[in-house]
Formats: structure tokens, sequence, C-alpha cells
């Protein structure tokens, strides 16, 4: 391989991809609809970041700390941690843990999606 990759898309099935793109349009995401193809999803945009919402045959999500007894959903990193965090409050999004440090010196904070999953905002101290 002589180029090396350039960015990641988060992909989330879920099972109401209408009520989930809205969640994410509420946090500033743009949604682009594609339900009547023949794989329906959403595709998310904000910044430089894409989740992709699939339709899932499930009834419910399954988060990863539920499945594996840890673990975040997503990870979106930026530095302006604060001020992602007062909007979140402002919107009324649960915030799971609030902004510090952790033990393997990101700063961080994590919230809850429509679906339960979490997402961890932060980024590497050094």
């Amino acid at each position: 391989m002589t180029k090396g990759f350039t960015s990641c898309l988060q992909i989330f099935p879920v099972p109401r991809p209408g009520e989930t793109a809205v969640f994410y349009e509420r946090l500033g995401f743009r949604a682009v609809y594609y339900l009547e193809a023949s794989e329906p999803h959403v595709c998310l945009y904000k910044d430089a970041v894409e989740i992709v919402l699939t339709k899932s045959k499930l009834d419910e999500v399954v988060p990863n700390r539920v499945v594996h007894g840890y673990g975040y959903d997503a990870y979106l990193i930026t530095d302006s941690q604060e001020e992602i965090e007062a909007e979140l409050v402002r919107l009324g999004v649960k915030i799971v843990r609030p902004l510090s440090v952790t033990d393997y010196d990101n700063r961080e904070l994590v919230f809850e999606d429509i679906d339960g999953r979490w997402i961890a905002v932060g980024k590497k101290q050094n």
C-alpha cells in the first residue's frame, strides 16, 4: 500500500433511521435520506464527520458497552470539547460522563444518543 488512510466514517445500524436522523440534525448534522434505496440509509454530515445510518432488522440497538462490557460506539475528535458539551447540555442531550481527563490521557466527554449509544468527544492531551 503506497498511500495511507485519509478518513473514517461511522456506520450505525438503527431500527428507525428517520428518528435517529432527527436526533443528529438537532446536533447540527445535515441529513441526506436514501430510504427508498435497495439498502435504505441516511448519511449525516457535520464538519469532517460522516455517520451513515443503515436500516437494521433488529428492533433495538445494543450498544458496545452492553455487548462487550465496556466501550463507546463512536469517538469524535475535537479541540472544542467545552463548546460541544455546552451545546449538548443546552439541547438537553444526556451527558454520560462530563468533560474530564481519562486515565489514558484523553480529555473527553461522553453523551448518549437517541438509540442508547455512547458517543465520546475528545482528544489526546499530548
